[in-house]
């Protein structure tokens, strides 16, 4: 029910959120919905999103790449898309991301 723990963190006015794979059981649509919501209520907090779904996470500010529980890449969406041969650029390349 990742709608309702959205709602409970919006009323408790964090400043600091973590979200776990909040979209992860959602539609495509419902987490672009959701997303938008996290932009527009969490605007002045610093939002932790960890994520396997690219589009979760494309508007971010930077994004760190795991592999193999250590850091692997960490920049910006499209610094991290640019990179060539980059662990981000290859799972955008080999996803079904944007389809």
């Amino acid at each position: 029910m990742p709608l309702f723990g959205l709602c409970r963190v919006i009323m408790r006015k964090r400043k600091i959120i973590v979200l776990d794979e909040a979209t992860a059981n959602v539609d495509l649509e419902t987490d672009k919905a959701m997303q938008e919501l996290v932009r527009k209520e969490f605007k002045d907090c610093t939002v932790l999103t960890i994520a396997h779904r690219l589009e979760t996470i494309m508007n971010s500010d930077r994004i760190i790449v795991m592999d193999k529980g250590a850091i692997a890449e960490v920049g910006t969406p499209q610094e991290l898309l640019a990179k060539d041969g980059g662990l981000f650029a290859e799972l955008a390349k080999t996803s079904d991301f944007g389809q």
